[in-house]
């Protein structure tokens, strides 16, 4: 598992070419899920566009669950494009899982990347922000930083940190533990024909696993990302 990265670097500027890579494949494949769910609209859905509805109710469901509509509507399509981007995102890893070039490890999943993770969950922070100033203003926005009482100052701030790192590493860790087991169980099945059979049902039974944690993970972090835009937005918050 000690495989480098492969690394750009321009200026002070380092980039983990194979990051960059899994981040392009999984946004062309949500592109395309998505451009071909929608190509050819009916009033009766079938195929992939029966499969795009769901996704979109199912994300209203949890819209609708920590915030009036009215108010959380606008946040419709980034949960849609949030749950399907982190869904492929996590499950890309799986079938090519490990694939190393020059001693160089070229396919895994983004999500499995630290930096991805946690930029993720920073823009779901400065989203947050951003739209707490915007629809309750900047007074009511900083005022709840010292409510109910001031001396909560610290705490507040130390809050917000700590959402962003927990919404970030959950997902991180999650994904990249999977990853882990699944090329341990990989490199014993390649040991030999007993290794074959003492690593074929567990890995089946990993990847399996790792299909469900994979939809879980993006299930959890859509619903936390909704969860933090209410308690900005809201007006019970």
């Amino acid at each position: 598992m000690d495989h480098l990265a492969p690394e750009l670097t321009i200026g002070f500027l380092t980039f983990n070419l194979s990051t960059v890579l899994m981040l392009v494949i999984t946004a062309i494949i949500v592109f395309l899920i998505a451009f071909i769910a929608t190509r050819n609209l009916k009033l009766k859905p079938t195929g992939m566009q029966n499969f795009m509805e769901w996704v979109m109710d199912f994300v209203k469901g949890i819209i609708k669950n920590n915030m009036d509509w009215k108010t959380g509507g606008r946040f419709h399509i980034l949960g849609i494009t949030l749950i399907m981007f982190i869904a492929v995102a996590n499950l890309l890893g799986l079938p090519f899982s490990g694939i190393v070039y020059n001693g160089e490890l070229w396919w895994k999943s983004p999500t499995a990347d630290p930096t991805v993770t946690l930029t993720l969950a920073s823009m779901v922070t400065v989203l947050a922000t951003y739209y707490g100033i915007k629809m309750r203003g900047t007074k009511h926005y900083f005022g709840t930083f010292v409510q109910p009482m001031s001396f909560l100052l610290p705490l507040k701030i130390i809050e917000e940190f700590a959402n962003t790192l927990t919404l970030g590493l959950r997902l991180y860790g999650n994904i990249y533990a999977g990853e882990i087991l699944l090329a341990l169980i990989a490199g014993i099945a390649g040991t030999g024909f007993l290794g074959f059979l003492g690593g074929l049902i567990p890995g089946m039974a990993w990847i399996g696993f790792s299909i469900f944690i994979g939809f879980i993970q993006a299930f959890i972090f859509t619903m936390l990302t909704m969860v933090y835009l209410s308690h900005k937005v809201s007006a019970d918050h």
